[in-house]
Parts: structure tokens; sequence; C-alpha cells
């Protein structure tokens, strides 16, 4: 099983369940769904979510998702994760693909850490 995370607002989240699919608003409006690889989503979450409330992290089996994945650089030209590529969702996702659901609380200075959880996951698969 290969994982990759997304962060999501519970509430968005919690939405989806019933109807089976999580379209969060970066579908329309960039056309896929952000993801991380686990050793990127710490940075990820420092940079555009920091002193955020009611996140939670999605752990996808990339295996389950119905949907294209296709790993591509960030958008911004200025972003010095230029050299990464990232798992980005084109289409819905299949609640069915999320293995495990994460809170991602931020520490108090804002900050976020992986969540232990997340390593119990990985060594799990190991």
């Amino acid at each position: 099983m290969c994982i990759i995370l997304h962060i999501a607002h519970r509430k968005d989240w919690e939405a989806s369940i019933p109807g089976g699919y999580y379209k969060p608003a970066s579908l329309d409006t960039d056309g896929f769904i952000h993801c991380s690889t686990i050793g990127q989503t710490v940075e990820t979450a420092n940079r555009f979510y920091a002193n955020q409330q009611d996140l939670v992290l999605l752990c996808i089996d990339k295996g389950r998702i119905e949907a294209e994945i296709k790993y591509e650089a960030p958008a911004c030209a200025d972003d010095e994760r230029a050299g990464s590529l990232f798992p980005h969702i084109y289409g819905p996702l299949n609640v069915s693909a999320v293995v495990l659901v994460v809170e991602f609380i931020p520490e108090p200075d804002g900050k976020f850490v992986l969540p232990a959880e997340i390593g119990q996951l990985i060594a799990g698969l190991n």
C-alpha cells in the first residue's frame, strides 16, 4: 500500500462522506486535489495552514483512488519546493480510498508536526 496525504477542513471531509466522494474547492479552482507525500506534508501544512484549526489528514491508499493521479511541480514559479513533485488527484476522491483520518492540530506556536498515528501507519505497512 502506498499512502499519500491530503490536508482537509474537517467539515468539508465530513460533509463528503454520505455522498461517497470528496470534492474540495481546489477541484473546481485548480482542476485537481492537492496532496503530498508523507515527507512533504509538514512543510506544506506550515506553508499554507499555519495556526488553522479543525483540520484532518486524509491518509489515502493510492491504489484505491478511482481518479487519475499525476505527480507535478508546484504551480508557483517562486516556490522553493519547485524541484519536488506533488501528487495531484484529477477528479473527486472516492472516500473508500481513505484508510485513516487523523486530527491535524497545530502546536502552540501554530506550526505542525506529523501526528504519531502517521508513523504507526507507516510502521504497520512495513
